[in-house]
């Protein structure tokens, strides 16, 4: 699903983001505990919105994967 004019002050980025001017990926979580994933340059384009049980299946791939 894909939402529009999410409240701007709730985004937030990771802490392993660099400090790019603002070039990341950002999250916030809306209505029943949904992730919105967002880009933080063209927050126009709107956010795709994850259930929760998705969004934390995916981080954990990337975790496995980091290591």
């Amino acid at each position: 699903m894909l939402r529009h004019h999410l409240p701007e002050d709730l985004w937030r980025s990771s802490s392993y983001s660099a400090d790019n001017g603002g070039q990341c990926v950002e999250i916030q979580t809306v209505d029943a505990g949904d992730i919105a994933v967002g880009d933080s340059k063209d927050r126009a384009r709107g956010a795709f919105v994850f259930a929760p049980t998705a969004w934390t299946s995916f981080v954990n791939h990337l975790k496995r994967d980091a290591d």
